[in-house]
């Protein structure tokens, strides 16, 4: 390939920074709008996009009262809870799939691929977890996606790319299976491992349509359906909800804006820690040599 122009360098910078400006902008007012006087949000008529005088005000009457710190602790539990199991439930089945000699290793595998391909629908998955009594339940968030199979089948992949050596001369050295997961095949498996546990975290950080199904009473719903109640809905936010140390309560959409930001926070915060590991779990099984 030759020397790209520099007609084509501006090009993809230019393409770049339009992107940028996409996600940036969008979230800079968000985050302006949050901290923003009264003043200044009538004077703008909805979004800021600077404020000259930034307040927390917003910030404190959502985080000291009830309604949204206890469905960020939900939202954080179900979250914790969740990937947690799915990641062991998926490492387990990924690496029993990986061993060629495994019980059942090719119909299990072609069942993974169906769960793939076909997905149950909402009715049958709602009269499941109904006829489990699950209802109203915090597991109806967990049981039905703790495992996914395009997960397993990334993390298969991976497995199968170690060399077989190492577990063969385990196995000569007296090791069993749990043995050898444990303490070679998921230190070389980091990669993949923090890649899928990430993907679980968000879709659990993010789920709102399977708690609007299941869970009935509102003093247990997520962060991201009181979000989607208070934010998508435009549903007023009453003073019981929030906190009554205030004197004046911020504008309604600082608190939307608010409720937001504190949504989006933990997985920007957790993105560049594992950032070093997100490509080489993507490029899992892209390059065969």
């Amino acid at each position: 390939m030759g020397e790209p122009s520099k007609l084509g360098i501006g090009a993809r910078g230019l393409v770049l920074g339009v992107g940028c400006l996409a996600v940036v902008v969008p979230f800079w007012a968000v985050l302006m709008t949050s901290m923003a006087s009264p003043e200044e949000i009538s004077s703008a008529g909805g979004f800021v996009l600077w404020t000259r005088e930034p307040t927390l005000d917003a910030y404190r009457a959502v985080l000291s009262g009830g309604i949204v710190t206890r469905a960020l602790m939900v939202s954080a539990g179900i979250t914790a809870l969740g990937t947690a199991l799915s990641l062991v439930a998926t490492i387990a089945l990924a690496y029993a799939l990986s061993r060629p000699g495994s019980l059942l290793h090719k119909p299990i595998l072609l069942m993974t691929v169906f769960t793939l391909l076909f997905n149950p629908g909402i009715i049958p998955m709602y009269l499941t977890v109904k006829q489990l009594g699950l209802l109203d339940n915090y597991l109806a968030l967990i049981l039905p996606v703790l495992v996914n199979a395009f997960n397993v089948i990334v993390m298969r992949a991976f497995f199968l790319e170690i060399p077989s050596e190492l577990v063969e001369s385990a196995f000569m050295d007296g090791a069993g299976e749990v043995r050898i997961l444990l303490r070679i095949v998921l230190p070389l498996s980091k990669a993949v491992v923090t890649v899928i546990g990430l993907f679980y975290a968000v879709a659990y950080w993010n789920a709102f349509f399977s708690a609007m199904l299941y869970l009935q009473s509102p003093e247990k719903w997520p962060l991201q359906l009181v979000l989607r109640t208070y934010v998508v809905n435009n549903t007023p936010i009453g003073s019981d909800q929030l906190s009554s140390n205030l004197e004046n309560l911020p504008p309604q959409i600082s608190v939307q804006m608010a409720i937001l930001v504190i949504s989006i926070l933990p997985i920007l915060l957790i993105y560049p820690f594992i950032q070093k590991h997100f490509a080489k779990g993507l490029m899992v099984g892209a390059v065969k040599g």
